[in-house]
């Protein structure tokens, strides 16, 4: 096994390692311009199933294809440790580790594009993100997200802000940052206060500016629900805004709170994030200098951090169905790479089975150690109960929290396609984006951030 480098100690100026110290980790030598023309490029599809660590994928197995089953993620080859610590902590933060992923530096956890409220220099040496490096080279880029449109997993790319909660400056930095397909919820912070929108009432205070009527000025199709965006021809439709909720295309709240108010984990007319990629990467793929998505599942982590133990199975059926649709675009095809991650481990989540969840019987109300313990409708709910294994028999199952946290847990990089051996038995943070920019542009980044 390759060894990669010691990691030498963050300094305000930032640390940076050579070149070939970064080819050393991804076992490629360093490249030279003349050489990087003869290395193998293309596409990069960045999936973020936000919040989702080792034990999230278990759960989901479980319930979705039974504990001897295989998901779609279980087929990627490629597979990582993922270590995702920021600057100033262990634990990643959805913004800091989006910023992370997005210029390959680490940053302090409170970063939304910059580092804390500093300009930031990119691994590539460029104050620019590798999507503004992409768009700088001709490349399309596409923004998917089943949050809202300034969520950090995809808006980081493309923006950047002091806070993360200023979301009126992101989400107008997003529509008019190029991007040639955007696709989320978010209305309310397009459309000035008053407005009514298709999905409720705008709420931009800083300013009376329409974002929908910019977009549709600068050439884009909008569309608003499900029905509208599978009824678009991708082969005629040059750049898409995809506009699917008032905020998130889903309810992240506490299951039980989802129960008194009515409503469903994920709005009907939304498009799935599996829905959305399919349609995004036909209009991608037309470009004949390359594409780079980022994709993101925000369900996984905002209704895990909620500990909505049956909204997040669902959130992870939904990633899950992505991974499949990304699989199936990949198959024949030997230009693009397929690269997920996570940035933490939402609620800290944890299957429980035995005595504490008995078939026919509802959850007890927490583990021996006094861990919360959650079924199908909450606290008390009723079991989960497995797909069947192997032998034909389905288990029955609760599922346990931490708490209201993203915690340090098990996370994987997960990789296909194009450069999919160059995953390392241990991948930083930053190692996401250098993987990711070799991809696109050949060369290994000239710093990279200790």
């Amino acid at each position: 096994m390759i060894r990669r480098p010691t990691r030498m100690p963050v300094t305000s100026a930032f640390a940076f390692a050579s070149g070939l110290a970064l080819a050393a980790a991804l076992s490629l030598p360093a490249t030279t311009s003349a050489e990087a023309q003869e290395t193998p490029t293309g596409n990069v599809i960045f999936f973020h199933p936000d919040g989702t660590g080792l034990n999230h994928w278990g759960a989901a197995r479980m319930h979705i294809v039974g504990p001897d089953g295989e998901l779609n993620w279980d087929k990627l080859p490629g597979m990582g440790v993922y270590t995702g610590h920021m600057a100033d902590r262990l634990t990643g933060t959805s913004h800091g580790g989006a910023t992370v992923h997005a210029y390959g530096v680490k940053v302090v956890n409170d970063s939304f594009g910059l580092n804390g409220t500093e300009e930031i220099t990119a691994a590539s040496g460029k104050t620019m993100s590798i999507a503004e490096e992409a768009m700088a080279a001709g490349k399309a880029v596409g923004l998917i997200q089943s949050g809202h449109i300034a969520e950090p997993g995809t808006a980081v790319f493309v923006a950047s802000q002091p806070k993360r909660a200023e979301r009126e400056q992101i989400a107008e930095q997003v529509i008019e940052s190029g991007a040639q397909v955007i696709m989320a919820g978010g209305e309310r912070y397009l459309l000035p206060e008053g407005v009514e929108g298709r999905h409720g009432p705008g709420e931009r205070k800083i300013d009376q500016k329409n974002l929908i009527e910019r977009a549709r000025e600068l050439g884009y199709t909008v569309v608003y629900t499900r029905d509208e965006l599978m009824a678009i021809d991708p082969a005629q439709t040059d750049k898409l805004l995809g506009v699917f909720a008032h905020s998130h295309t889903f309810n992240d709240q506490e299951a039980e709170r989802n129960i008194i108010d009515g409503v469903p984990t994920y709005w009907e007319h939304a498009p799935s994030i599996a829905e959305m990629t399919q349609v995004a990467l036909q209009i991608l793929s037309r470009d004949e200098d390359g594409f780079f998505a980022v994709i993101e599942e925000e369900g996984t982590d905002n209704i895990a951090n909620n500990m909505n133990a049956g909204g997040t199975l669902e959130a992870l059926r939904r990633a899950d169905e992505a991974v499949g649709v990304i699989n199936a675009f990949l198959e024949g095809r030997n230009d693009t790479m397929l690269i997920m991650a996570a940035d933490s481990d939402a609620g800290g989540l944890q299957v429980v089975s035995g005595s504490l969840a008995k078939k026919g019987k509802p959850v007890a109300a927490s583990t021996n150690g006094g861990g919360r313990l959650f079924g199908q409708q909450g606290a008390f709910g009723d079991v989960f109960m497995s797909a069947p294994d192997a032998n034909g028999v389905s288990h029955p199952f609760g599922i346990a929290f931490v708490g209201y946290n993203d915690v340090a847990g098990g996370i994987l990089v997960r990789t296909a396609g194009l450069n999919a051996e160059l995953v390392e038995p241990l991948m930083d943070n930053t190692d996401v984006y250098a993987l990711m920019y070799r991809t696109l542009f050949g060369e290994i980044p000239a710093n990279l951030s200790q």
